[in-house]
């Protein structure tokens, strides 16, 4: 029989915890630990998911990983992708790999009686996945772009919208201007109405047919501008990315989602130093109560201990019957912290009940990241920790003598 985990079950769940200081110490001791779990548990998880979440939008937007002719630069006037060691039938084999699809881009100006707006025109093809960007959308739909003649239907962003007072079925003159030449005007007509709450997109960034870029680029009719990458998991960016640089050509570069706006990239790596500061703090509180406890419980409990060394216990037993017993008191406490935790957690996810400013934040409502992995890892380390913790103010328990010990009172 392990003799200190069972006499620290025995004193756990002794009746005499209801009538003395133990049902006071044991109250405080599962508080901290639960409030501990409460505040790690939502860190955790708003953190990795406002990551996730900023992450996929970009991703989602523009591709994973974009393929750009290296006279581009950083140039919005996308240049023709060049074709010499470009496969992009084995970029679509990758296993990883969801989907492909061309497009090109060009600057222009909307304007109309109200007021004028600098936009991006991205030019798509007959292979635009509209079903990915339909979480975008909050009115109307994607141009149906067939790349047979011209289609003028956009979709335009809500601060776009807003600015140029376009709804649905409106019209809008672009004009887009050409080195040495007369400017092209072109009208549109507004189909759809979208927003990413990523500001650098939202303000800029008009979806319409690949055909008017070829035509205003002086692009043949089978040019493209560059290849948005989408893959199955977003998290397969890094691992994938050298792949597919093997397949684009030395004339092409590939570009990761993250790396289009390090403005927001540097913003999102401050998430990782907010989340394990908040930990460490929580975990330092969470100890400091639990080794207070300890040594309230030994106290408490002197008789007790100068009883057990009398009948032959050595040190080393009553020090882990007191850890034992302390980790026994902690239970309750990780077990009501997941819960409370967990449970505002999911209120968040499903019915998003705190808003954010997505000119600040880029999302509109706090994100929710449930991973199994890290909900275990919060409470079986601060469970281990504590143990850990526990064990230098245990040796508070060799000092007792065991003759003065029981005449304590």
């Amino acid at each position: 029989m392990n003799f200190p985990l069972y006499f620290s079950r025995k004193i756990a769940f002794s009746k005499d915890n209801k009538n003395n200081l133990s049902r006071v110490i044991i109250f405080i001791g599962r508080l901290s630990v639960a409030l501990g779990i409460i505040v790690s548990l939502i860190t955790v998880s708003t953190g990795f998911g406002s990551k996730k979440a900023i992450k996929e939008r970009l991703a989602d937007f523009s591709g994973h990983i974009t393929v750009k002719s290296t006279r581009s630069n950083s140039s919005y006037n996308t240049s023709v992708l060049d074709k010499q060691g470009l496969n992009i039938q084995k970029i679509k084999a990758l296993p990883d790999v969801e989907s492909v699809q061309k497009y090109a881009m060009v600057t222009g100006i909307m304007r109309n009686e109200h007021n004028f707006a600098g936009i991006i025109f991205k030019g798509i093809g007959k292979d635009f996945d509209s079903v990915r960007f339909k979480k975008f959308l909050i009115a109307g739909r994607t141009p149906n772009v067939t790349e047979v003649g011209y289609n003028h239907g956009v979709t335009i962003s809500q601060k776009i919208a807003n600015d140029l007072h376009l709804k649905v079925k409106d019209s809008i003159v672009t004009i887009f201007s050409k080195a040495d030449q007369k400017p092209i005007y072109r009208k549109f007509e507004v189909v759809g109405i979208y927003r990413t709450d990523i500001k650098m997109i939202d303000e800029q960034f008009v979806i319409g047919g690949i055909n008017h870029v070829r035509k205003i680029q002086d692009m043949k009719p089978d040019d493209i501008g560059g290849l948005d990458i989408f893959f199955k998991n977003v998290n397969d960016i890094d691992s994938d990315f050298p792949e597919i640089e093997k397949l684009i050509g030395y004339k092409n570069y590939a570009e990761k989602a993250t790396e289009k706006f390090p403005q927001i990239t540097d913003w999102i790596s401050i998430f990782d130093t907010n989340i394990a500061l908040i930990i460490i703090i929580m975990l330092i509180v969470v100890i400091i109560n639990i080794i207070m406890v300890l040594l309230i419980l030994i106290i408490e409990r002197t008789n007790s201990i100068g009883l057990l060394k009398t009948l032959g216990a050595s040190n080393s037993q009553i020090r882990a019957t007191f850890i034992n017993y302390t980790l026994i008191i902690m239970v309750p406490g990780l077990l009501y912290g997941n819960i409370i935790g967990l449970g505002l957690l999911l209120l968040q996810k499903f019915f998003g009940i705190i808003k954010l400013n997505p000119e600040n934040y880029y999302v509109s409502t706090v994100p929710v990241d449930l991973n199994p992995i890290a909900i275990i890892s919060i409470s079986v380390g601060i469970l281990i920790i504590s143990a850990l913790a526990l064990i230098v103010p245990s040796y508070l328990i060799s000092k007792i003598s065991p003759v003065k010990a029981i005449k304590y009172n």
